[in-house]
């Protein structure tokens, strides 16, 4: 359980940090980049607390809580992967045309 804590105050340090570092960049592809770390970071936060309610609380209710934070977390993870992984594509091949 503490290691479930640490890994949701962790997470959602990064998710914090990273919204905040959006607005020192002014390309807009660096913001959707960081945007998409964001949201992975958010989606640990999400799986990761529902996972932590459910061993302190055992109940049936919390189980489907639960299941619907795992859900919503694991696909916050999923498209924050997909924008991550497209924009530093972007970021890559804008850099190469530039040099």
């Amino acid at each position: 359980m503490p290691i479930l804590i640490s890994i949701f105050v962790i997470s959602i340090v990064l998710y914090l940090y990273f919204k905040v570092r959006i607005l020192n960049y002014k390309n807009p592809l660096y913001m959707h980049y960081t945007n998409g770390k964001a949201r992975i970071a958010l989606g640990v936060f999400m799986a990761t607390f529902g996972m932590n309610q459910y061993v302190a609380y055992p109940t049936q209710i919390v189980l489907y809580l639960t299941i619907i934070f795992l859900a919503v977390g694991i696909a916050q993870i999923v498209f924050g992967f997909k924008i991550f992984k497209h924009y530093r594509q972007e970021i890559l091949k804008a850099e190469q045309m530039a040099n």
